[in-house]
């Protein structure tokens, strides 16, 4: 992964039998999502048991680890860390003891006011344990649960208070709920298996367990899920939407369904629109595996040029995000990619790619290809310019990362020594996912935010925030 990274994915499961081994495989498929830290969460004999560590599914929940842990009800989580420390202090599901009984919490997005909602209640007297904005969603809940005595109610209550994205499984002693904001940034379904109902991140995993597909949680929902059968709590008013445009672009699984979208079909939807738009004379076209291949494919079929593969990927090289040092980034990109010699000697290529951020790892393949024999390289691009942070859950924080803000089209295409280099454009994009624009976030790539953030610009005229509590 040499892309923006993602934050997480979630899991709830409830069943008539142990859903450890369920949510365990689901967190496994929804690996992708977050390659940090994993935990699941189950309840029984009254309690609430996490297990939690650093590194990938199979590593931080081992069977020795798990020993033990069971329960007809549980939540699961797979974490990749963005501002705050790294290691299981922040791992999830976050799990806390309360008057009520016990609580879990599993969280992709984030809280764009966490730290205002911190400083309040820092200044009434609470502690926090971590330094993840999840904390912030157990404690209020916590709080609301105190107050209420109702789980819907403590979660409208708590929605009423955060602004920013969340995609949510919740625990309360036995019973299993999912929420989504009312904004709709980070996608969560629905579905069923032969034991009992599944709330997880992408439908993928729905596939791969032989379950049923029931449908997307809507923006605003909130959704409890039993053995037998499921309860929607919709959201009452109409509020504007902002599914990220990413999810499609780069972040979810090609073979998911995110909000009615089938993610394959959009990338080659992506790819066909970039070969109208920015055709190139060449001979072939070439994905960056892995996440390119779906756009390469589309620009092959809008180009009529030859499909190749041209890189071989070396799948257990250390990820290259993670490496302090940009020549030890650049080393790994060459050890990760090599070339095929007879798909692209004395050839003119076109190389596509789902996006770019800092440059660096587009300029370190076209050299390779330029080394491999390639005559021509061409870029294309599935997603434009990058040019503003995501405060949604997406590792692009600050500005002077992008390479688009700094340098135009023409000056980055001489930095990373390509022929020619071009962009879809944001309509194409948009006609590409297939939905109204105003219903995307684009706020990466626009600077407009659909939500408040101190600094930046506003898409909508007036601040909207409703009252979840009514």
């Amino acid at each position: 992964m040499t892309g923006p990274k993602h934050s997480c994915g979630v899991v709830g499961m409830s069943a008539a039998h142990d859903v450890v081994n369920h949510i365990h495989k689901a967190l496994n498929i929804i690996q992708h999502r977050g390659q940090e830290s994993a935990g699941i969460a189950a309840y029984r004999n009254g309690v609430i048991t996490t297990v939690k560590n650093s590194g990938l599914v199979n590593v931080a929940l081992t069977k020795e680890s798990m020993a033990g842990l069971s329960g007809e009800s549980g939540i699961g989580h797979v974490r990749y860390s963005q501002l705050v420390t790294k290691g299981v202090v922040n791992a999830q599901p976050i799990s806390l003891e309360t008057t009520h009984g016990s609580i879990a919490i599993a969280h992709n997005g984030d809280i764009t006011n966490f730290e205002e909602l911190k400083k309040k209640y820092l200044a009434q007297g609470w502690s926090f344990s971590t330094d993840s904005d999840s904390e912030i969603l157990a404690l209020l809940f916590s709080k609301n649960m105190s107050q209420t005595d109702d789980p819907i109610r403590a979660l409208r209550m708590m929605m009423s208070e955060v602004d920013g994205a969340y995609s949510l499984t919740v625990m309360v002693n036995e019973r299993v709920f999912g929420v989504r904001d009312p904004y709709g940034f980070r996608p969560l379904c629905l579905g069923e298996l032969e034991e009992g109902y599944i709330l997880v991140s992408e439908s993928a995993a729905l596939d791969s367990m032989k379950g049923t597909f029931i449908r997307d949680i809507m923006p605003g929902e909130i959704i409890e899920i039993m053995p037998d059968r499921f309860k929607s709590y919709p959201l009452s008013t109409n509020h504007p939407k902002a599914h990220c445009m990413f999810e499609w672009v780069y972040f979810a699984r090609p073979d998911s369904i995110i909000d009615g979208k089938e993610v394959y079909d959009v990338r080659k939807r992506v790819g066909m629109i970039l070969a109208r738009e920015s055709p190139a004379n060449a001979d072939i076209v070439m994905p960056v595996p892995d996440s390119g291949r779906a756009h390469a494919l589309g620009f092959s079929i809008g180009s009529g040029l030859q499909y190749e593969e041209g890189f071989m990927k070396n799948r257990f090289v250390e990820r290259t995000f993670i490496l302090p040092d940009q020549k030890q980034r650049e080393r790994a990109v060459s050890m990760k990619m090599n070339p095929i010699r007879s798909t692209v000697k004395d050839r003119r290529v076109v190389i596509v790619d789902d996006s770019i951020v800092r440059g660096t790892t587009l300029k370190k393949l076209v050299k390779i290809l330029r080394d491999a024999g390639a005559k021509e390289v061409h870029v294309r691009v599935g997603c434009p310019p990058v040019i503003a942070p995501c405060y949604y859950g997406v590792d692009m924080r600050t500005r002077d990362q992008f390479i688009a803000n700094s340098y135009s089209v023409s000056e980055i295409r001489d930095i990373i020594g390509a022929d020619s280099l071009a962009y879809i454009s944001i309509d194409g994009l948009v006609e590409a996912i297939d939905f109204p624009e105003n219903d995307l976030c684009l706020a990466c790539v626009n600077s407009k935010y659909p939500t408040n953030i101190p600094g930046e610009k506003h898409r909508f005229q007036s601040t909207l925030r409703t009252d979840f509590a009514q």
